[in-house]
């Protein structure tokens, strides 16, 4: 468990440092030029910033799901190097995000790798919640059912702007914001203490 955890820390390191790449300006530019090409790199810049903050939540959400595993199995390996996958491909979709904002398939894939990662860290939850957590009583288990309704609203959020991106492609970035209240709600549902949810 504890080389998968490294494996998946590297590659996070790495995904997140991939992002800058696209984020460059053109040497020996005139101020004209200079400035034109500042005022394009801002779409970059915010894309990374979006991409930068979404994976460190990932990589934190990662290590918490895996944290008091005793020992890992073979189906969560496989789920876990698929959800490494979908990290490695994100600076594709970053990239997309930058460059093609008012296109509607560039959103619309940026939000379905999005959910994609959220909805493999909701079966990840699943799979090993009865391992690290035998009794559905403790405050613990309680807790990390909350979790579990945290992330998949986070995948309910991204697909939902899916659909919405081809209407209307800012809406649909807009709408990610949605997370805010959504995670906010997420901490207040199922049992604060004992009981199942």
């Amino acid at each position: 468990m504890a080389r998968l955890v490294a494996l998946a820390d590297g590659i996070y390191a790495i995904a997140m440092t991939l992002l800058v790449i696209d984020v460059a300006i053109p040497e020996n530019l005139g101020d004209a030029a200079f400035h034109q090409a500042l005022h394009d790199a801002l779409p970059k810049v915010g894309a990374f910033a979006l991409s930068f903050a979404l994976i460190s939540g990932f990589w934190r959400d990662h290590r918490r799901i895996l944290t008091g595993l005793p020992t890992g199995s073979t189906l969560v390996t496989r789920v876990t190097l698929a959800g490494l996958g979908l990290v490695a491909l994100l600076p594709f979709p970053t990239s997309l995000l930058a460059e093609y904002a008012s296109q509607p398939d560039a959103v619309a894939l940026y939000a379905a790798a999005m959910a994609a990662i959220h909805a493999v860290h909701v079966v990840l939850l699943l799979l090993t919640q009865h391992r690290i957590h035998p009794s559905a009583a403790a405050p613990a288990a309680a807790e990390r059912r909350r979790f579990t309704i945290r992330l998949a609203a986070s995948v309910l959020v991204f697909v939902l702007s899916i659909p919405l991106a081809y209407v209307d492609t800012a809406a649909a970035m807009w709408f990610w914001l949605a997370l805010i209240p959504a995670h906010y709600g997420a901490r207040f549902l199922g049992p604060r203490t004992g009981g199942p949810a």
